[in-house]
């Protein structure tokens, strides 16, 4: 299966450069892997899961380069691996207050925008999980983006009315035993894109459960949570049709 599919075979490690940048004076440092070969590209902002700058995360960033983009990783806890229970508590924070969340995206965005080899008119944002949530919100907030892409995303219970202010097109990927991003959820996500006018859509996994795209959740046990080839090359592959049409 080719990388456009969203294989995860074997390669020589990609060189992920780390990059400096600030959110509200505080440093953060985000990694970088520039697929452009100099010429100008598609830049795409990734962020993370709550647990961090980890090998899922390179491996995402890997792929994106591999087609010719430059991919960048924001980093929500300034540069440092933290405990489990620390990085809850950050993530816990930035859930209560989404304009520091909107913050910590637009600055990474606007790194990855200045980026020399990236063409600002052509930026897309995707994440993981609580990532997926940053990237909406950043969204939401009006950023100048083709494409935005939650896989497992986090969701609210209440449609928002700042879903007028997307500019792009709008997927998510989701399974449907997902035990964090539940059915009422996902029915609110969708009332407020369409209320909103957004260009969107779902992509709805059957039998498939949280952070289904991570190789290296199985490892933790929890409940409703288990990487899924399949469902991961599926919505990969969802993406990169949406970048096919749009970046």
């Amino acid at each position: 299966m080719s990388a456009r599919l969203g294989s995860r075979r074997d390669r020589p490690p990609m060189e992920l450069q780390p990059i400096r940048y600030e959110v509200d004076g505080r440093a953060f440092t985000g990694l970088l892997a520039d697929g452009s070969g100099g010429e100008r590209a598609a830049g795409v902002l990734v962020a993370h899961e709550g647990a961090g700058l980890n090998a899922h995360i390179e491996d995402v960033l890997a792929r994106l380069a591999e087609l010719g983009h430059v991919a960048f990783a924001l980093d929500l806890f300034g540069g440092r691996d933290l405990p489990l229970e620390e990085a809850k508590a950050i993530v816990r924070a930035l859930r209560a207050d989404r304009a520091a969340l909107r913050r910590h995206g637009r600055a990474a965005l606007a790194r990855l925008a200045a980026w020399p080899s990236v063409d600002p008119r052509r930026l897309a944002a995707i994440g993981f999980c609580f990532g997926g949530m940053a990237v909406l919100e950043l969204a939401r907030g009006g950023a100048e983006l083709a494409c935005v892409v939650g896989f497992h995303p986090g969701l609210d219970d209440e449609p928002s009315p700042e879903a007028r202010a997307i500019r792009g097109k709008v997927l998510v990927c989701c399974g449907s035993e997902d035990p964090v991003v539940t059915a009422p959820q996902r029915a609110a996500f969708a009332a407020e894109m369409t209320a909103a006018g957004v260009d969107w859509q779902m992509l709805l996994l059957g039998g498939v459960g949280h952070s289904f795209t991570n190789p290296g959740i199985d490892a933790f046990g929890y409940p409703g949570f288990a990487f899924d080839a399949r469902a991961d090359r599926r919505a990969w592959h969802a993406m990169l049709e949406l970048f096919d049409e749009h970046l």
